[in-house]
């Protein structure tokens, strides 16, 4: 089992930047491949970001590519999104996922555990 917590979130005005962090627990970190996803009401889940268990091979939605950078740090059990450039559209609530191999995924099925989410707001 995996337990996931994000922190960071916030409201921020477009052209503004935060930093999500997910601090995990209960298993080894490194054996693990994450994602960030994100959602908005009344939409479905949708991937924004993923990173190997070593933190290789990160890839990254065409919406936020350029903009974001996917991080992890394997000694402090601490996955990061570090968000540049934000957009109101930008604007959902940010999931962290867990998947139990080490390599990275695009979809929400592929992911065992996730965090409870934290909201983010871009005003314009």
């Amino acid at each position: 089992q995996v337990q996931l917590v994000e922190s960071g979130g916030g409201l921020v005005q477009a052209g503004g930047s935060l930093t999500l962090s997910c601090a995990a627990s209960g298993r080894t970190f490194s054996n693990y491949a994450m994602g960030w996803f994100r959602q908005v009401p009344g939409k479905q889940r949708s991937f924004v970001a993923t990173i190997s268990n070593l933190g290789a091979t990160p890839f990254y939605a065409g919406s936020v590519k350029g903009r974001f950078t996917i991080a992890r740090d394997n000694t402090k059990n601490t996955l990061y999104l570090y968000m540049n450039d934000l957009k109101p559209e930008d604007t959902a609530v940010y999931y962290c996922a867990a998947r139990s191999v080490p390599t990275i995924g695009v979809r929400t099925d592929l992911y065992d555990y996730w965090g409870q989410g934290i909201q983010v707001t871009v005003s314009s």
